[in-house]
C-alpha cells in the first residue's frame, strides 16, 4: 500500500455532505456565511477529563481537501451529485477561518474544540473529515493520558499496531506520544512524525532456534548487551538465568509478556539482583490498560508496553464529538444564532470562546464557555482557543513536541481528583457565561 500522506482527502466524507451542498447551491443559500462548532456533549461514561488530539493531522488533511480528477470522475460516474455541483467542487478551496483547542489540551463537556467560519458550502463538506480525525485521535489520547499518569515516571511504549487498521495505527502512535508515551513500535509513525521507535524480538524468534540459549546469543550478538530479552517463552526463572549468563550483568532489560505481572516482577527482580544484574530493567507487556498499570505501581517494574487497550481507547474508541451549525448569515446580512433543539441532542447557538478558570494557586476550577467577544484576561482565566486557519491559510501548525509539552502542563493544572482511575464525573464543571 502506498503512503496516503499526500493523497486527496476529499472523498473521506459522507455522501450526504455533498447532497446538502447540491441542494444549497440550487437554493442560493450555499454562500451564506456560517459558523460550525465541533464539540462534545459529554465525556465518555465515567471519564473525568478528555484530551484533544489530531489537530495537526486535521490541518494537514484540510490542505489536501481538493477534488482531483479521479474524485470528480467518481462523483460524476456514480451520480452522487449533479454536474453543476461537480463543477463547483472542481474549484473547491477552503478560504475560511478556523479556531480551536490545540493538540494536547484537556477538554470537558461542551468545550468548543473547533470553530469553523466560512460559507455554508465550504464549511459543511469538512464535517465528516474533521469529526473522523478528532474523534479517533482524541479517544486514543484520552486513554493514553490516563496510562502515562498512572505510570508516573516509568516510561510507556506504544505497541498496538497489529491490533488496529494499519493507518489508524500511525495516528494512534502520534496521539500516544502527545500524551507522554516515550516511543512506538510503528516505523511509519517514526518516519512521519519523528517519534522514537523501539523493538527487539517476539516469541517466534526464540522458537526459531534450537534452544533458548541460542536465541539469546543470536540477539545479543546482533543487538548488543543493552538489548531486551523476552523471558517467558518457556520457564521464566531459567530464561532469566540464561539471559544474564549470555549477556552478563550489562543486560539492558528483560520483558515479561504473560502471567501475574506484579508477582513475576518481584521474583525476577530478586533473581536479577542475586545474579549481579542490578541495572537490568524489567519491562512488562500483556494487555495492559491504565488500571493494570496503576495496580503495578508498587511492583519493581521499569517500563510498560501498551497495545490493544490503548488503540481502542481503553473501552471508549470514540469521543462522541459532533459538528453543528451554530450561526449563519440572515437575509439582511447579519449573523443569526441557530441551535438544534431535539430531545437529548440540543446545541447552544452562537460563536463560542472558551477560558479555563484557575484559582490563585493555578489549579483549574471551571471550563468557561461564552458567546461573542471574550472578556479581558484578569490573570486567572486562561484562553483555550488558538487561531488555526486564517483566510484558508494554516497559521496554527506546530511541532508535536509543543503539543506534548502543552498536555503535560494542562494536565498538571487539573485538580487532584483527575488522577483517580475510578469512574467519576468530570473534574471541572462547564459554565456558560452570560452574553
Amino acid at each position: 500500500m502506498s503512503d496516503p500522506a499526500g493523497a486527496s482527502t476529499a472523498l473521506l466524507t459522507d455522501h450526504y455532505e455533498l447532497t446538502m451542498l447540491q441542494a444549497a447551491l440550487a437554493a442560493g443559500t450555499a454562500s451564506r456565511r456560517s459558523v460550525f462548532e465541533l464539540f462534545p456533549r459529554r465525556l465518555p461514561d465515567g471519564r473525568r477529563y478528555g484530551v484533544v488530539a489530531g489537530v495537526g493531522r486535521a490541518l494537514d488533511a484540510l490542505g489536501r481537501f481538493v477534488f482531483d480528477e479521479p474524485a470528480l470522475a467518481f462523483l460524476r460516474d456514480n451520480g452522487v451529485v449533479d454536474e453543476a455541483t461537480v463543477a463547483w467542487l472542481a474549484d473547491y478551496r477552503f478560504t475560511g477561518d478556523v479556531w480551536g483547542y490545540p493538540d494536547g489540551e484537556v477538554y470537558f463537556p461542551h468545550s468548543p474544540l473547533m470553530v469553523v467560519e466560512a460559507s455554508f458550502a465550504e464549511a459543511v463538506v469538512l464535517e465528516t473529515l474533521l469529526l473522523s480525525i478528532l474523534n479517533h485521535d482524541s479517544a486514543i489520547a484520552s486513554a493514553g493520558s490516563r496510562m502515562t499518569w498512572a505510570a508516573g515516571e516509568r516510561p510507556c511504549i506504544e505497541m498496538g499496531t497489529r491490533r488496529t487498521h494499519e493507518e489508524a495505527a500511525v495516528a494512534c502512535a502520534r496521539a500516544a506520544y502527545l500524551t507522554g508515551f516515550t516511543a512506538t513500535s510503528n516505523l511509519a509513525a517514526g518516519q512521519r512524525f519523528a517519534i522514537p521507535t523501539t523493538g527487539t524480538s517476539a516469541h517466534s524468534f526464540t522458537l526459531l532456534h534450537d534452544t533458548e540459549r541460542d536465541a539469546f546469543t543470536a540477539q545479543v550478538d546482533s543487538l548488543g548487551r543493552g538489548t531486551t530479552l523476552l523471558v517467558d517463552t518457556y520457564d521464566i526463572a531459567e530464561a532469566v538465568r540464561l539471559a544474564v549468563e549470555v549477556a552478563g550483568p550489562e543486560l539492558g532489560a528483560v520483558r515479561i509478556d504473560s502471567g501475574d505481572l506484579g508477582l513475576l516482577a518481584q521474583q525476577v527482580r530478586a533473581q536479577l539482583d542475586s545474579l549481579g544484574a542490578h541495572a537490568t530493567r524489567i519491562v512488562v507487556t500483556s494487555d495492559l490498560d491504565e488500571h493494570a498499570i496503576a495496580s503495578l505501581a508498587a511492583a519493581p517494574v521499569d517500563g510498560y508496553g501498551v497495545g490493544t487497550s490503548l488503540v481502542t481507547g481503553s473501552g471508549h474508541p470514540t469521543c462522541g464529538f459532533v459538528y453543528k451549525l451554530v450561526a449563519r448569515e440572515g437575509a439582511d446580512g447579519a449573523m443569526v444564532d441557530v441551535a438544534k433543539k431535539s430531545k437529548d441532542k440540543i446545541s447552544v447557538g452562537g460563536r463560542k470562546f472558551a477560558l479555563r478558570r484557575r484559582s490563585a494557586a493555578g489549579v483549574a476550577e471551571a471550563e468557561m464557555v461564552g458567546i461573542g467577544t471574550p472578556p479581558v484576561d484578569d490573570g486567572d482565566d486562561r484562553a483555550l482557543m488558538v487561531e488555526l486557519v486564517r483566510d484558508g491559510e494554516v497559521v496554527g501548525r506546530e511541532s508535536l513536541e509543543a503539543g506534548r509539552e502543552r498536555h503535560r502542563t494542562s494536565r498538571e493544572e487539573l485538580p487532584m481528583q483527575a488522577r483517580q482511575m475510578s469512574r467519576g464525573e468530570p473534574v471541572l464543571p462547564t459554565v456558560f457565561l452570560p452574553r
